[in-house]
């Protein structure tokens, strides 16, 4: 299962990197295969193990600040492996096709 989510602190100001930065720590902790980028990071495992994760970066940024919003998008397919990397190389694959 792969989980691309956003977590954000609101009412905290505009610079919230400092909390974002706790949800990813959270993220690498887990030792879940995850990658970061500017607006959503991925994270890939079990269902339980993914949500875990997702509910303690939460968590973390919730600690800090009084109302956080979450958005999550997940690709649930058994039998995957490596989607992380796969569906990037795929796309990769087709465009060096041109």
């Amino acid at each position: 299962m792969l989980v691309a989510f956003s977590v954000t602190p609101i009412g905290t100001g505009e610079d919230v990197g400092d909390l974002v930065a706790e949800a990813v720590r959270v993220v690498r902790a887990s030792g879940l295969p995850n990658e970061t980028s500017a607006m959503f990071t991925t994270v890939e495992g079990e269902w339980d193990e993914v949500i875990d994760v997702v509910r303690r970066a939460v968590e973390a940024v919730a600690a800090r600040s009084g109302r956080v919003s979450l958005v999550l998008k997940a690709d649930i397919r058994q039998g995957a492996t490596d989607a992380i990397h796969a569906k990037v190389a795929s796309i990769e694959r087709r465009l060096a096709q041109e």
